[in-house]
């Protein structure tokens, strides 16, 4: 625990980078504190220095940053600090969880060697120590049978497990502070919850200050003591956590709240074409991946029954792992059906071959999660975009197609300037509403869309979610929409469907699934969900514990 009455002190702080194009300015004047035992949570959207902030708390900033002002941890000004000193406070006084668990471990090593390793470089352990305090921080952080656990590589644990090693490795030598950069942005919402009320925990008995960088608002309610609020830079406002959401007093600050998604419950009836023709319609549908290595088949769903009508958004939610992605790709003719049946289009899915499907392809669209891998990084926005009508023969270049790539673009807010520009300068909004503009390029009747909004701030977020609904209402298209986000589900779906282990938990019309879901995991999905509000989560994290006895 730190044994001063400030954990963290952030004064003055400015933080500039070189670049091509001249200097930029990330952060402007900063000034915040933490103290021992408490949670601050930064919050803002990209690019507003959240993350520069909390980097330069441990100076992981690349060498093209200039630092001024001073960032105090346990009393030492960290930006002054030789590197020697600074190797030494990494770890021992404050530690970082970082975003991507995958990319914070190292594939090729057993979790508790790099626990280990940890230790080891600071001089305090021995070989056989290590492994023991690798085994108790495993156990701590609530992953089961630890001392079998550790000598496990990351690639065998969840999404969730993996977040919970890499703070058992921020916390293996007593940080007294952790700073926690969108610790559960990837994570579904009962993993979340998991996470928080574990950071909630190291808060409550160990004394943990934590500095928690989020755009969602909702865990922000969930966790934090006190918000700082961050715009171009600067922070435009401080407050309790309590007075923040009750009364916020900057402009941007309402702004932000007033863009988070919540459930609603409006009631949507889908278009009367829905009901006369099917454009999905999966009946007793089985999706298996073959064993490797002589092991056994893995059945990913088993037994669904789903149909999307002519005009209608129907929304598969689930946690990962549920089967929700494996029955979008079947749908777009990526994974191959072995058992039931799956009719996409008039054509049956089993057994189907690429030739007799093609033509079809024409008639369905398909939204990536993460459209900066989707593009390709060499060919402008126009020429990504034209990319459909040019496979499928009604254009002979990007020029040819321009046109009709302009009014796509201009259908999606974009204008035809962007056609101009490459992936990589456009912001993450923009890049996901030039994915949406190709994906209605040939006017399908079906849009696949697989979690396209989760990699989104909330504002950002609340835009796309706008110009989906504006879009499907204009071009009257079918939809699939993929996501874990219920309050995404309620905002835009006609009738949810809710996937558990490969099976359908339950269905129905959204604002009846709910409002008042039936099966206990819908009510456990929704009782994780964190609200914007911190009165209403307190109670929310309360029904959800009792959902978590009932269920054993």
């Amino acid at each position: 625990m730190a044994t001063h009455d400030t954990a963290v002190d952030i004064r003055g702080l400015r933080v500039s980078f070189d670049t091509d194009g001249g200097t930029v300015e990330a952060v402007r004047g900063v000034d915040l504190q933490v103290a021992p035992g408490e949670v601050l949570a930064i919050v803002g959207e990209s690019g507003s220095g959240k993350t520069v902030t909390s980097r330069s708390i441990l100076r992981l900033l690349p060498e093209t940053a200039t630092v001024k002002g001073a960032v105090l941890v346990g009393g030492e000004d960290v930006v002054r600090l030789d590197a020697a000193r600074l190797r030494q406070l990494r770890g021992t006084q404050a530690a970082m969880i970082f975003q991507e668990p995958s990319t914070a471990l190292n594939p090729v090593y057993t979790v508790g060697w790099q626990i280990a390793e940890g230790l080891r470089a600071h001089g305090k352990y021995t070989k056989k120590q290590a492994r023991e305090r690798a085994i108790d921080m495993l156990r701590k952080v609530g992953i089961p049978e630890p001392e079998r656990r550790v000598d496990d590589y990351p690639h065998q644990f969840s999404g969730g497990q993996k977040q919970r090693i890499v703070i058992a490795m921020a916390l293996a030598l007593d940080a007294s502070v952790l700073i926690a950069d969108e610790p559960t942005t990837a994570l579904d919402v009962t993993v979340q919850a998991e996470i928080l009320d574990l950071l909630r925990r190291l808060r409550d008995e160990y004394g943990t200050a934590i500095v928690l960088i989020t755009h969602n608002m909702g865990v922000v309610a969930d966790l934090a003591d006190r918000v700082a609020v961050m715009y171009l830079g600067e922070v435009v406002e401080t407050a309790p956590v309590r007075e923040l959401f009750a009364a916020p007093k900057h402009e941007y600050t309402k702004k932000l709240l007033a863009a988070v998604p919540r459930v609603e419950l409006v009631e949507r009836a889908a278009p009367e074409s829905a009901a006369a023709e099917a454009v999905v319609e999966a009946t007793g549908l089985e999706i298996e991946y073959p064993g490797r290595l002589g092991k056994k088949p893995f059945r990913a769903v088993h037994g669904v029954d789903l149909r999307i009508g002519l005009g209608e958004v129907v929304g598969l939610v689930g946690e990962s792992g549920s089967g929700k992605t494996t029955i979008g790709r079947a749908i777009a003719g990526l994974a191959p059906v072995t058992g039931g049946s799956l009719r996409v289009l008039g054509t049956e899915m089993r057994g189907v071959k690429e030739r007799e499907f093609r033509a079809k392809r024409r008639e369905l669209g398909f939204v990536f999660q993460d459209p900066a891998t989707s593009f390709n990084p060499l060919l402008t926005i126009a020429e990504c975009v034209a990319e459909p009508l040019i496979v499928h023969g009604l254009a002979s270049s990007a020029a040819d197609g321009r046109d009709r790539v302009d009014e796509l673009l201009d259908a999606v807010q974009l204008g035809g300037a962007y056609g101009d520009r490459y992936p990589h300068e456009l912001s993450g909004g923009q890049r996901q509403r030039a994915s949406l503009a190709r994906a209605l390029a040939l006017d399908p009747k079906l849009l696949i869309a697989d979690e396209p909004t989760s990699a989104l701030d909330v504002s950002v977020q609340a835009r796309v979610l706008e110009l989906f609904e504006e879009l499907q209402e204009r071009f009257g298209f079918a939809s699939l929409f993929i996501t874990h986000d219920l309050a995404v589900v309620d905002r835009v779906a006609h009738r949810v469907v809710v996937l558990h282990r490969g099976e359908i938990a339950e269905e129905g019309p959204t604002d009846r699934v709910l409002g008042a879901p039936q099966d206990p995991y819908t009510r456990r999905l929704l009782a994780s969900l964190p609200v914007p509000d911190p009165d209403e989560q307190a109670r929310r994290r309360e029904a959800l514990a009792a959902l978590q006895r009932e269920a054993g």
